[in-house]
């Protein structure tokens, strides 16, 4: 028989090899793992948001479908009606998000589609400006309970994967407006005063009806936590989700600690990246309730104005996907975020400075190519930069809650028509103040990385690594800011 000698060099290798496969088959469940949570988590969730934007969107084209006319509204009650809806989202936006663990995904989302949903369609009962305002308040209210979305994905999807996951359901709004104004334009031409009502009427129905079917699929289908799901993993697969959930800096934990929402706010990052959000829901915001109005002004019929809507939202849907992708592979946020904001910036250009139809619509595309992306991105780099339950949860609903409140301004400032020209300067000041203000954002937070590294080996540093990171936040010295 012949020996061989067994060398320490063939025992390495060998032990090389056998990593090298476990490593392998780590990555192989892993990308198993994340293609159920793409067609199971993301599909739902990207639904539930879908037919929310079409339930904020669509008072733009019922405007020019009669509702104005019918109600006997003025620009500045208009106005005043695109702003009400607002309301809702700013009181309840923070307990709905720091509530999603407490009630649930499932229940909580599904029961604020049901309520939007029947509130919509009882729209087509109002007949007057009162009651309109009224109704849109309460769509807005049931609305705020959705707003927790990208913290919901944070639960299930890691940094590196969250900014492409978002944008697939925020893309979603874009395509619910142009889904809007092709319902828009198929009501105008097919049922206009059928039953004795204006199109605005069957469109508030139309739209009512279906979150209110679809509320129950979300309820039943849509997993909850990954410590809390019992559908579609098995053990096996939970381990590894909840494994990934803590490499997100998510502990599992609900308990919400009122006291560090004051640290949040305390803190100069949250209201730097507040400005910034501010500036994209400012200039979006506008655009979602007033393109409708910008597009008939041209001189374009209503049926046109309708359908010339889809290609403006078709244009947002394309560079929210782009550049999202473009985020998570080259792992940067603020960048990204700027390029944008100062191409929305040229669109703002070519809506004040031209008055033919071609050129003001292209600014319109260009617009929505560059501040539509930009709302998505900041959230999620809200969820990446703020870690821990309460405090992630409270970051991300107050720099919305905020961002809406600054939007409310754009609503009311869009009261001059035909050209807009009051409205449209204000955008690109906000857009120009969002860009400087993301810049500023940057600096600070490459800053406080290099005095974390500085740091590292100190006595402050290993005294905070015993504190849990629900209590200390993105204070934690092992934990790097994005950027």
């Amino acid at each position: 028989m012949d020996h061989k000698d067994i060398t320490l060099e063939s025992v390495e290798d060998s032990r090389s090899q056998r990593n090298d496969s476990m490593l392998l088959e780590d990555r192989k469940r892993e990308r198993k793992i994340k293609l159920k949570l793409d067609f199971i988590v993301l599909p739902l969730l990207a639904t539930v948001y879908f037919l929310a934007s079409m339930g904020r969107s669509d008072l733009g084209n019922a405007k020019i479908s009669g509702l104005d006319t019918d109600l006997k509204l003025t620009a500045s009650q208009y106005s005043h009606v695109s702003s009400i809806f607002l309301v809702g989202y700013l009181v309840l936006q923070l307990p709905g998000t720091l509530m999603v663990r407490k009630i649930g995904p499932p229940l909580q989302f599904g029961l604020a589609m049901l309520g939007w949903g029947v509130v919509t369609a009882c729209t087509l009962l109002v007949h007057s400006y009162a009651s309109l305002m009224v109704t849109r308040a309460l769509v807005g209210a049931c609305e705020a309970f959705i707003q927790g979305a990208v913290f919901y994905l944070s639960f299930w999807y890691t940094y590196k994967e969250l900014a492409t996951r978002g944008a697939i359901f925020w893309s979603t709004s874009a395509l619910a407006g142009a889904f809007n104004g092709l319902i828009a334009y198929a009501v105008q031409k097919n049922l206009a005063n059928v039953n004795g009502w204006h199109p605005w009427r069957w469109l508030f129905l139309i739209e009512g009806v279906v979150p209110i079917g679809w509320a129950f699929v979300v309820w039943i289908f849509l997993p909850a936590t990954p410590e809390k799901t019992k559908l579609y993993f098995n053990e096996e697969e939970k381990a590894i989700i909840i494994k990934r959930s803590r490499q997100a800096f998510n502990t599992g934990e609900s308990k919400i600690m009122p006291k560090l929402i004051l640290r949040v706010i305390l803190d100069p990052k949250f209201w730097l990246m507040a400005v910034v959000q501010s500036a994209n829901l400012f200039c979006l915001t506008s655009l979602s309730n007033f393109l409708p109005a910008i597009l008939r002004s041209f001189g374009w019929s209503i049926v046109k104005s309708q359908l010339m809507t889809v290609i403006v939202y078709a244009c947002a849907f394309v560079n929210i996907l782009l550049s999202a992708r473009i985020s998570d592979k080259l792992q940067t946020r603020g960048p990204i975020i700027m390029v944008n904001t100062m191409i929305g910036a040229v669109g703002y250009i070519l809506l004040l400075t031209l008055k033919g139809a071609p050129g003001r619509f292209a600014g319109a595309c260009i617009v929505a190519m560059g501040m539509y992306p930009n709302v998505v991105i900041v959230l999620t780099w809200t969820a990446t930069i703020n870690v821990g339950y309460t405090y992630r949860a409270s970051a991300a609903a107050l720099i919305n809650s905020i961002g809406q409140a600054v939007a409310i301004g754009s609503n009311e400032v869009y009261n001059d028509p035909p050209y807009y020209k009051k409205g449209h300067g204000a955008a690109l000041g906000m857009a120009a103040a969002g860009t400087v203000f993301c810049g500023l954002l940057l600096l600070l937070l490459r800053y406080e990385n290099a005095q974390k590294r500085k740091e590292q080996s100190s006595e402050k540093a290993a005294e905070m690594r015993n504190v849990s990171i629900d209590e200390i936040g993105n204070k934690h010295p092992d934990y790097f800011f994005t950027y």
